[in-house]
């Protein structure tokens, strides 16, 4: 099968902590590392934990599967445009599955800021050439076109650029940004990407625009009027399953085997093409380094959609709550909530009582929702504020420089960020345990089917891994460090 490590895992670069002895200056420089993540959690308009704001509710429920492997964000002012909104959820699997979801939260949405400012410079550069260079043109020529030939000129352009200016710009950010984020996950020590992934359902809304990059069965539902004034759901994403036959030819090209177990019909994974692991019950998504090489890909599917004033809020969630509830009823129970501010909590809380009617006899799937409402501008007088620490804008970049590996210590080759081990996130305000604690916790269970229902696990077992001489020099090097 091969190791899961790339070339520069094997062989750690100098300068990176997994090519450096922990020194005197070991912890400085960990809580340097600490520091730029408080930083980050700090920043103004960035929410990640239960909570509300004027544009969003936010809630995460665990559910009875052991560590909430969920994680969620909603970013206002999102690349310090005040009309601009950055949300995502994030549906973490297999043993450090918490820990790369948390990590693609934090991290994705800074990779996607930066490629989309790089591409904006570009574009910019591009439309100064193009204008210096169409000034140059022979004026006699351009007059010579006919009324005809200037409408069917102008009919050509608006036909070849039928998507706002927007959506290409932040297209190819999102396909830049998770690629890079896939990547990265390689490079983390302290977290094993193997067999353990995220799904990642993430939305930009700019103005009036909306861009969806979907990875996974994570999904994002608009609540819209119809002719008859009805409020109805639009689903805006598609949940990116193995049983999807586009998925699955890709997948089997790769030499992955796509089936459902007997007990099972329903549910289609994707396993090795020689082992029966890992059983991933999705066809994309950041991590799981066991399948990439047999069709499982991070590659997003990207959508757009402009919002009218019939369009009243979008809902991003994870399977948990997908599951149990139509599309329909999720826009009814946030559409019918009292208050903005407990929509997402009363969605969650509405999950969990119908996990329990529905399926009595399994447990309970984590759940996360952000409900991103679109006429903030009349936002009702429930609606209460998050409270966040403010940074100056000084701070702020500083915080944003250290986590996009751009400041000399913490940077590694290309720009990626090089985390030491043991190096965990700054701990939240509604999670009990370290990360270490957690995962000895979820290493002793068996990742086993649910019983009564055939809604079952993401990952059902785990490869057979037997690494090889340089994986087992790696290994030992890793230890001989802690």
């Amino acid at each position: 099968m091969g190791s899961c490590l790339s070339g520069e895992s094997r062989s750690p670069r100098a300068g990176s902590p997994m090519g450096v002895q922990k020194g005197k200056n070991s912890k400085r420089r960990l809580g340097s590392r600490n520091s730029s993540f408080e930083q980050l959690h700090r920043m103004p308009g960035r929410m990640f934990l239960n909570g509300s704001s004027e544009t969003a509710s936010l809630f995460t429920q665990q559910g009875k599967k052991g560590t909430n492997q969920d994680a969620m964000i909603v970013w206002e002012n999102f690349g310090s445009r005040t009309d601009t909104v950055f949300c995502g959820v994030f549906d973490g699997h297999g043993p450090y599955g918490h820990m790369v979801a948390k990590r693609v939260r934090d991290s994705l949405p800074l990779r996607l800021r930066a490629h989309w400012e790089v591409s904006i410079k570009s574009d910019e550069v591009l439309r100064e050439v193009s204008l210096n260079t169409s000034g140059s043109l022979c004026t006699e020529d351009t007059s010579l076109l006919s009324a005809d030939e200037e409408a069917r000129t102008s009919v050509d352009v608006f036909e070849a650029g039928k998507q706002p200016e927007v959506f290409e710009t932040l297209k190819e950010s999102f396909l830049k940004a998770f690629r890079v984020m896939d990547r990265e996950l390689r490079m983390y020590a302290n977290i094993d990407c193997f067999c353990s992934g995220t799904t990642a359902v993430t939305l930009v809304k700019q103005g009036q625009d909306l861009v969806i990059g979907n990875v996974g069965d994570s999904r994002a539902v608009l609540a819209t009027r119809d002719e008859n004034n009805s409020l109805t759901a639009v689903q805006l994403t598609v949940d990116l399953k193995p049983n999807l036959p586009a998925e699955a030819e890709r997948i089997r090209k790769c030499k992955g085997r796509v089936f459902a177990l007997q007990d099972e019909p329903e549910v289609a994974r994707v396993w090795l093409p020689n082992n029966d692991s890992p059983g991933l019950a999705m066809a994309r998504a950041f991590g799981d380094f066991c399948l990439k090489d047999f069709g499982l890909i991070s590659v997003p599917e990207i959508s757009h959609r402009r919002i009218t004033d019939k369009d009243e809020f979008v809902v991003l969630a994870t399977d948990g709550i997908w599951d149990v509830l139509s599309n329909k009823e999720v826009v009814d129970i946030v559409s019918s909530c009292p208050a903005r501010s407990y929509a997402a909590r009363t969605l969650v809380e509405s999950a969990v009582r119908a996990w329990k009617s529905k399926y009595p006899t399994s447990k309970v799937d984590d759940c996360a929702v952000v409900c991103l409402f679109l006429d903030s501008n009349e936002s009702s007088a429930s609606t209460a504020k998050s409270k966040e620490n403010m940074l100056s804008p000084d701070e702020d970049n500083a915080a944003q420089k250290d986590l996009l590996g751009l400041s000399g210590s913490k940077c590694g080759r290309n720009g990626n960020v090089a985390f030491e081990e043991g190096n965990g996130e700054v701990p939240e305000a509604n999670e009990e345990g370290s990360d270490d604690e957690r995962m000895s916790i979820e290493m002793g269970q068996e990742w086993s089917a649910l019983e009564g229902v055939s809604r079952v696990n993401t990952l059902l077992t785990l490869p057979r891994y037997f690494p090889g001489k340089e994986d087992e020099k790696a290994v030992a090097e890793r230890k001989a460090r802690k």
